[in-house]
């Protein structure tokens, strides 16, 4: 199937999880990333069993550090499109 990751089209297996694409992807700090899939957030309980599709897209959001600066995006094309709080 042929996805598209942080901007970028990427061909997986069909059947890959959330949880196994942060992995594939290694993901820096998998434990303080937040998934978006087709502009949804993934609760963190709901990742080893979300399955992604052929044509979806996910966007990782990686939190970084405190204060002004809480997170770091990846794979947005327009930091200014999404509100984050």
């Amino acid at each position: 199937m042929i996805i598209t990751v942080a901007g970028n089209k990427k061909e997986y297996a069909e059947g890959l999880t959330v949880k196994q694409l942060i992995e594939a992807e290694d993901v820096e700090n998998p434990l303080y990333v937040t998934v978006t899939l087709n502009d949804e957030f993934v609760q963190s309980a709901e990742m080893e069993t979300t399955v992604i599709k052929d044509g979806d897209e996910v966007e990782f959001l990686i939190h970084t550090a405190f204060g002004n600066d809480a997170i770091t995006l990846y794979g947005f094309n327009n930091q200014s499109d999404y509100e984050l709080f």
